[in-house]
């Protein structure tokens, strides 16, 4: 009998292989892993919400004390009310979630048994805010770190930024000053590239254009050991390409970390066309030892979750046009259960990264339909949070999204340029679009072998964009919909105006015709 569970959301989320009311060993089990889980999420109450506790939904019905005394009783009141919570829709979501990040170290064609190659002294390239996230990832889990930069003004910026963030934690007091010390003591900065010839493993994390990886992996090639680790932390461009700058695609992998590095759980591990077996087992199970969730994805553009985001995104931008406004269609989604609507995030990230990214659209795909309403934004230099001014407003330098009538003036404006008829938008209509939007881009991405099971993009969006754990991630949630409700609500919105922004994915077509699942 295994009894485990993981924190999500501030949820202990409790996992069983096996329930049997007459076992009494497992409801000690149980109880001894409740009492954990609680003390890790911090739980001194217990809210009852199965309808025999008799107060569905009303708050704190227990102490945690008493709803331990009662498991460790085998009490039938305790095993009725755990028993009806296991087969809630959320329980079973949350479940779902447990066991996906479990299978996602899971890779078919790399056994358990590969060869691992040592990783004790990593190298970053690059010291701004991803590479110094990324280094004290590694600074944390007691492996020393080069930390290599162009020019000394940059070096110092990262450094400083390094020691700010670890203040903040002695502050808050996660860290003793003592501990403090000892992380900021392994980061050795530097301006030379020959400093990386000792390091397992190399990570390139400068700015995100093609050229300036590829010409930073050609000094990588020619300054790293025989045998070292050669990652990317690209999050769009093609990785089997940058491999190519070296003699040695084979130790050449994606490690695509998200932002703020040193906080966010998620990494997508991209496997190149040449990546060794033995270089992909490393870097999973180096995940780990950083508490990192990984995810593994084949090379496209974007990979697994900037690819479906940018759908996302892009039907997010279409309502804008046919008649939302932004904090209408952030509201709708939050809602839902989101963490953070796609322009309050996209003000956070700035609003400039996602315009890199349509600029480079336009030059690749100059067919491609894309609202540019985002690119007015972004000509009047209102880049986010960092410049005060994005979808909204933010005063005094505070975080705090206010609506900008400057912003809905902009909007009706491109409206009445583009010749869109503006219309009330329902608060469903907003959310089957954008969640749609993201689970037809799934099928795609499963369909062309881009991840290898649908539960892998449902780990990728509850770990690194904020979907609601309650809900199970974006595939389980469309299973749970019925993928035939799924098909008929996008072919609705693709009849309409705009609706050129859909291209339903053969495989969602497939799998409601069959009345089969993603889950299966």
């Amino acid at each position: 009998m295994v009894v485990d569970y993981t924190i999500r959301d501030g949820v202990a989320v409790v996992s069983l292989d096996h329930l049997s009311l007459d076992d009494p060993p497992m409801w000690e089990a149980i109880a001894a892993t409740l009492e954990r889980a609680a003390a890790d999420a911090g739980v001194l109450a217990v809210a009852l919400t199965g309808t025999r506790s008799g107060k569905a939904g009303t708050g704190a019905d227990c102490t945690l004390a008493e709803l331990l005394a009662a498991v460790r009783a085998g009490s039938a009141f305790s095993q009725d009310w755990f028993v009806e919570l296991a087969s809630t829709p959320v329980s079973r979501a949350l479940r779902h979630g447990f066991i996906a990040e479990r299978a996602a170290a899971e890779i078919a064609d790399v056994p358990d048994g590969t060869p691992l190659r040592c990783v004790a002294r990593v190298a970053v390239i690059g010291a701004g805010t991803m590479g110094g996230g990324i280094a004290m990832n590694f600074m944390n889990a007691g492996l020393p770190v080069v930390l290599v930069e162009s020019n000394e003004q940059a070096l110092e910026r990262g450094l400083a930024t390094i020691r700010r963030n670890y203040d903040a934690s002695v502050k808050k007091g996660k860290l003793t000053e003592a501990e403090r010390d000892a992380r900021l003591s392994r980061v050795s900065p530097t301006l030379a590239y020959d400093a990386i010839a000792d390091a397992d493993l190399v990570i390139e994390a400068v700015f995100e254009e093609m050229g300036v990886k590829e010409a930073v992996f050609r000094q990588i090639d020619a300054f790293a050991k025989p045998g070292a680790i050669l990652a990317t932390n690209t999050s769009t461009l093609d990785v089997d390409r940058i491999a190519s700058m070296t003699k040695r695609p084979g130790d050449v992998v994606g490690m695509h970390f998200f932002s703020p590095a040193n906080v966010m759980k998620l990494l997508e591990v991209v496997r190149g066309q040449a990546t060794s077996k033995d270089v992909l087992a490393t870097v999973m199970r180096l995940a780990k030892t950083i508490g990192k969730t990984a995810v593994v994805s084949g090379v496209c553009d974007g990979f697994i979750g900037n690819r479906m985001i940018e759908q996302y995104f892009r039907q997010a931008l279409f309502m804008l046009q046919e008649g939302a406004m932004p904090e209408q269609i952030d509201g709708a989604i939050e809602r839902f259960g989101f963490a953070m609507g796609p322009f309050r995030m996209s003000d956070l990230a700035g609003n400039e990264i996602s315009w890199a990214i349509r600029k480079r659209r336009y030059r690749e795909m100059p067919s491609l339909h894309y609202p540019r309403v985002a690119d007015r934004l972004c000509e009047a230099g209102r880049f986010g949070q960092k410049t005060g001014a994005g979808w909204y407003d933010y005063e005094g330098g505070k975080r705090e999204p206010r609506v900008s009538k400057l912003v809905a003036e902009l909007i009706v404006e491109h409206s009445a340029a583009i010749g869109c008829p503006r219309r009330a938008i329902a608060d469903d209509e907003i959310v089957e679009r954008l969640v749609y939007a993201l689970v037809n881009e799934g099928a795609k991405i499963l369909a062309e072998g881009i991840a290898s099971k649908a539960s892998d993009l449902d780990v990728v969006y509850l770990n690194g964009y904020g979907f609601p754990a309650s809900r199970g991630g974006p595939m389980y949630y469309a299973d749970t919909v019925g993928l035939d409700r799924v098909e008929q609500a996008i072919r609705r919105y693709a009849s309409q105006v705009n609706g050129d922004g859909w291209e339903i994915a053969p495989l969602l077509v497939e799998l409601a015709r069959g009345k089969r699942r993603f889950g299966n």
